[in-house]
């Protein structure tokens, strides 16, 4: 059974994160799982090992320290950010396959619009060129996933400049409007979204 889509809209990062963190403590062996499609308010979010020395400079962005794995990140408007929350057990899927499911489902959607992109080692997320695009981290809770990936769409990128995004200095961030690529970031949403359920159906075959 495929994942049920939540549109939310935009919405506040901490009673979302909130929200995640009850969903997967409630659920049972039955519950379906969710994807969770938002946008959120300026905001930095600082994984498990965060180092705060990754925040440059007080920009008067609020700052929420986190669960999942990874450094710092920044999340704001025009930017869409997909919650994955999975019964990685009951789907049989180990959490590096879900990495490289989601990865897989970004540069599939800048493949449709005529954009190469590709992952490294070591380093989630998906990068055009130098430059990252879409930022990923996960928290794993008895078999379950929470957290997701956040992909650029038309975005003010400034607030970049005032951390070391993911823990690398200098690391250069894009967006798929640096390509032309005529996505709001609602639209981006429900592609990506579609990419998803994709790799979720094929893993699950």
């Amino acid at each position: 059974m495929l994942p049920v889509v939540k549109r939310l809209g935009q919405v506040d990062y901490a009673p979302t994160f909130q929200a995640m963190q009850d969903f997967t403590a409630t659920r049972t062996a039955e519950t379906p799982d969710e994807i969770w499609i938002v946008e959120h308010p300026p905001v930095y979010t600082l994984g498990q090992a965060g180092k705060p020395e990754h925040i440059l400079k007080d920009v008067g962005i609020p700052i929420v320290k986190i669960d999942r794995g990874g450094q710092v990140t920044y999340h704001g408007p025009g930017q869409v950010v997909i919650y994955l929350l999975l019964d990685l057990s009951r789907l049989k899927i180990k959490v590096r396959e879900l990495v490289t499911a989601i990865e897989q489902a970004v540069i599939d959607l800048l493949a449709n619009h005529g954009v190469t992109a590709e992952r490294r080692d070591g380093a989630p997320g998906v990068y055009v060129g130098e430059a990252k695009i879409a930022a990923l981290g996960l928290r794993i809770r008895n078999g379950c996933s929470y957290h997701g990936v956040s992909l650029n769409v038309d975005m003010d990128l400034s607030p970049f400049a005032a951390i070391n995004p993911c823990g690398y200095a200098g690391l250069k961030v894009i967006q798929t409007k640096d390509f032309n690529i005529p996505l709001t970031a609602h639209e981006a949403g429900e592609q990506l979204s579609q990419h998803l359920l994709q790799q979720l159906d094929q893993k699950n075959g």
